[in-house]
């Protein structure tokens, strides 16, 4: 009985500091600015799908509107404009240099890794971890990362 107890716990630590793994080896991508690494570690696709939920939901495009009104030929273009500038803008390079530069701005360490500029992280639920670099109300940037599968990937950048 005591055995199992101890794989138990053996396996609650080991899940506690698996996202914690990946972040440093996130931190390690960026400082060797490997990208086969960072494509391995941040879900590109994901990080659009939230932007473009974002633009969404402060454009008011929630509600279809009738595409033969003037209103839903508006939305209809601005949703098709705005998933055209997202597909061109975020890309994984355009990730990496926005990790770096919250990076150098949350820490005075030179050079500015990743990991030095962490103030809080942790598990929102047991497949969400959130990262936050930077002081609260400082023009912190959150970083979020899903599990997917045996993997956790960046799949948010708020900045």
């Amino acid at each position: 009985m005591r055995l199992i107890g101890y794989l138990f716990l053996i396996a609650l630590v080991a899940f506690g500091a698996w996202p914690y793994y990946q972040v440093f080896r996130l931190d390690e991508a960026l400082g060797k600015n490997d990208m086969n690494a960072l494509a391995e570690l941040i879900d590109v696709e994901a990080v659009r799908r939230n932007y473009q939920g974002r633009i969404e939901g402060g454009l008011g495009l929630g509600q279809p509107q009738d595409p033969a009104s003037a209103l839903g030929w508006l939305q209809q273009n601005l949703q098709r404009l705005g998933e055209a500038a997202i597909a061109d803008t975020i890309t994984l390079e355009w990730i990496r240099d926005g990790l770096r530069e919250a990076a150098a701005g949350a820490t005075d360490k030179q050079p500015p890794y990743f990991m030095a500029g962490i103030e809080l992280a942790f598990f929102e639920s047991t497949d969400r971890f959130l990262i936050r670099l930077g002081e609260l109300g400082q023009g912190e940037t959150h970083v979020r990362m899903t599990r997917e599968g045996l993997r956790w990937r960046v799949t948010d950048v708020i900045r």
